[in-house]
């Protein structure tokens, strides 16, 4: 079977990911090509080799407009040489309609720091209904939204520099909001100038139809960015609809998000493997200030998957990008299984720290399909069978994987019942707790073993008579279909025939 694992000891980023990724097919740079042409606004992706920790692997480059932007996590620190503090606030006021809504009044407030006592600061007032806190200091030389670019003759004499700002509030589709900021210092006539753009879920998905990628990879994309809208709703207490995205609205992240998607669509893994997330530690501040590490919507979409942190270093190292690619990809969150590796792909990421910044990927084979499962058992014999039946559909319901019954004899010659349940292993406690609530048992047994299972597809039948699910399993030489049960009797009542006639007429359809 074609693992894929994805080692994530250092968290992960949609760029990271899609570096790692882009060494493991072989035409990588027709795949660079092809990004290029799918007309993501503004966009341009390269990669280069890069060496960290005396490793070789690649880094992506997204440039808007020409720009390169910084990795898009939470963190944004800007230390510049000479220019080390400057503060300057936007509550932007406008007013604007959305299609079938009334006018809303959007309050936007944007911070950035930087100390310079000579330049003054500044604020501007505007009016807007949904509220975004744009706070960035960014590390590299250009910000993420914000560029500065200062020579020291420059710096030296820009003390009569004056600064303005002009803005442009556009609507687009009802949801996009740009902000362009100019600076102009007017010693050296010297200027530069920076957009926010922020991107509601519909707004995407607009930008996402328009790719001429398979429809597979389109829904892909859009189910990643589900994630992280379902998670942003839930930190901020807004519905999906009233969410606009910050950093991973931004373009590059469209095109990070894109690639992983359309890069494991070409590998075609059977299955991923993701190990447990280190999502870093400390604070991250972000644009609705600052929080601890993960963010909130990172913690929301890592729920239910293993995470830790790693108090040697004091950085976001999961992104919500990151963490929603590897929910929606990921067949198991465990440690690498046995395996036969065939390829290895080494992605990093902008940021340095003592241990490599990257994300190691391998894909490789796996023994036909082998997991490990629970078994629980129980042994009554004061219930009676209707409460029998009653406790296995609780059971049923509550995730397992199988429950039957044995007839046994116990103590005193009483006759009794052997309850067996089958489940994984993140099922187990609240299964246990199912069986106690609707059983008499006083005790419950456990027995962990490996599983051999076929491989499974489920296709639909179209006939005049009603769609029939099939099932094929395969795998170990075997293969084998199956109709489904519920789906013959329809058409066996309906037309008066027995099952096997109703398997024959079936039959003709099945191409």
């Amino acid at each position: 079977m074609k693992t894929m694992y994805i080692d994530c000891s250092m968290g992960a980023a949609g760029d990271m990911l899609c570096a790692a990724l882009l060494e493991l097919i072989p035409n990588k740079n027709e795949f660079i090509d092809k990004i290029n042409n799918l007309g993501i606004p503004s966009v341009n992706v390269s990669v280069k080799k890069e060496s960290k920790c005396g490793i070789m692997g690649n880094q992506v480059l997204v440039k808007i407009n020409g720009v390169e932007e910084n990795e898009h996590t939470h963190s944004h620190e800007h230390i510049d040489k000479y220019i080390t503090e400057h503060e300057h606030k936007h509550i932007d006021v406008h007013t604007h309609k959305h299609p079938h809504e009334r006018i809303n009044e959007d309050a936007h407030i944007h911070s950035s720091k930087h100390k310079d006592e000579d330049i003054q600061g500044h604020s501007h007032e505007h009016k807007n209904e949904h509220t975004h806190i744009h706070s960035n200091e960014h590390e590299n030389e250009y910000g993420k939204d914000h560029s500065y670019e200062y020579t020291n003759e420059q710096y030296i004499n820009s003390k009569e520099g004056i600064n303005t700002h002009t803005y442009s509030n556009e609507d687009i589709d009802g949801y996009t909001h740009n902000h362009p900021h100019e600076h102009h210092y007017n010693i050296n006539k010297e200027h530069h100038s920076h957009n926010h753009q922020h991107n509601s879920m519909r707004h995407i998905e607009k930008i996402i139809s328009s790719f001429d990628i398979e429809k597979k990879v389109k829904d892909d994309i859009l189910s990643v960015y589900s994630l992280i809208a379902k998670a942003e709703s839930m930190a901020h207490g807004k519905s999906i609809e009233q969410i606009h995205f910050h950093e991973v609205g931004e373009m590059d992240a469209i095109a990070d998000i894109t690639m992983v998607c359309m890069l494991i669509n070409e590998i075609a893994p059977d299955k991923i493997i993701v190990s447990p997330v280190n999502v870093g530690s400390g604070s991250v501040k972000c644009a609705h200030g600052i929080l601890p590490v993960p963010a909130p919507a990172t913690a929301y979409i890592l729920k239910d998957v293993p995470i830790y942190n790693d108090s040697e270093i004091q950085s976001e190292l999961c992104t919500p990008t990151g963490a929603a690619i590897l929910k929606h990809f990921a067949t198991d969150f465990s440690n690498m299984p046995i395996m036969k590796t065939l390829a290895i792909g080494y992605g990093f990421g902008k940021k340095d720290f003592k241990k490599a910044n990257l994300v190691r990927i391998m894909l490789g084979k796996t023994d036909e399909n082998k997991d490990k499962i629970i078994e629980l058992s129980c042994n009554v014999d004061d219930m009676t069978a209707e409460e029998i039946s009653f406790a296995m559909d609780m059971i049923f319901e509550i995730g397992a994987k199988d429950v039957y019954t044995i007839p046994i004899g116990m103590k005193k010659s009483r006759m009794g019942i052997l309850l067996c349940v089958i489940c994984k292993e993140e099922d187990k406690e609240n299964i246990i707790k199912t069986m106690f609530k609707h059983t008499s048992t006083l005790g419950i047994r456990e027995n962990v073993m490996n599983r051999y299972i076929l491989s499974r597809d489920i296709k639909t039948i179209r006939t005049p008579y009603t769609d029939v699910r099939c099932k094929k399993s395969y795998g170990y030489d075997v293969t084998r279909t199956k109709y489904e049960y519920d789906d013959l009797k329809k058409i066996a009542k309906k037309k008066n025939i027995s099952l096997e006639e109703a398997k024959n007429l079936i039959k003709k359809f099945d191409d």
